[in-house]
């Protein structure tokens, strides 16, 4: 296995967890305002889920060492952006006292 495989697969792992993420939190951040909120979650997690599917898919050709790289960069993703588009903890601490 080339290691410059495995670094395009942890790459394409990084894509993929920021589309999935940020598509995420955009979904909901529209929900307050969507007319019809059930279909927009459910639209909006079948669609993320089944392009990163595919893409992991397509991304590990055959070879478990590639996907697991590449889910390694989207959970990496997922860790990063949970500490960038959170909650502010000092703020959840002020506000249940």
């Amino acid at each position: 296995m080339a290691v410059t495989s495995l670094l395009l697969s942890f790459t394409a792992g990084i894509g993929l967890g920021t589309f999935y993420f940020g598509g995420l939190w955009l979904t909901v951040r529209r929900l307050p305002t969507a007319r019809n909120p059930a279909l927009l979650s459910l639209g909006s997690f079948f669609g993320r889920l089944v392009l990163v599917l595919a893409c992991f898919y397509f991304v590990m050709d055959g070879h478990w060492q590639r996907l697991m790289v590449c889910m390694l960069g989207f959970l990496g993703m997922r860790s990063i952006l949970v500490r960038l588009w959170g909650p502010d903890r000092g703020k959840l601490k002020a506000t249940s006292e």
